[in-house]
């Protein structure tokens, strides 16, 4: 199985991809913390890691590359092996990948052109009145 991005794993621990990211950070680690079930075979490595110490460790220290790799190759390698792992990981990475691509899921992109402009509210995601000019 293809290594899952580091890059997203970083975002997600490291809360960058919003409310939306956290939710499958978490669902991340619910999945990794299942028992692993393991069809190593004749040509499989002796213990399969289950990737909590790497998720822990990434969790920890979210900006890591190292440890982003590192989990993404034990998450490889436990879909290699286990195959409930591997069929939960694929929809649960799928998911992430369109939480952190969803276009507007955490950018903006805001611009004012043409003449004289009156009063202009740039941002996203306001909760709450806003009010100027109040005694």
């Amino acid at each position: 199985m293809e290594a899952i991005a580091g890059e997203l794993l970083m975002a997600l621990a490291g809360g960058t991809a919003g409310a939306a990211g956290q939710q499958a950070w978490m669902s991340l680690r619910d999945l990794v913390r299942r028992p692993t079930a393991p069809d190593t075979g004749p040509d499989g490595p002796g213990e399969i890691p289950s990737g909590e110490e790497e998720f822990a460790a990434l969790d920890e220290e979210a900006e890591s590359a190292e440890r982003a790799q590192a989990l993404a190759r034990a998450l490889a390698l436990r879909a290699t092996y286990d195959d409930a792992f591997r069929e939960h990981f694929a929809a649960w990475r799928s998911a992430a990948q369109d939480t952190v691509a969803r276009p507007g899921g955490g950018n903006v992109d805001n611009s004012v052109t043409g003449g004289r402009q009156g009063t202009v509210i740039m941002g996203r995601d306001f909760h709450g009145p806003i009010t100027f000019n109040q005694p």
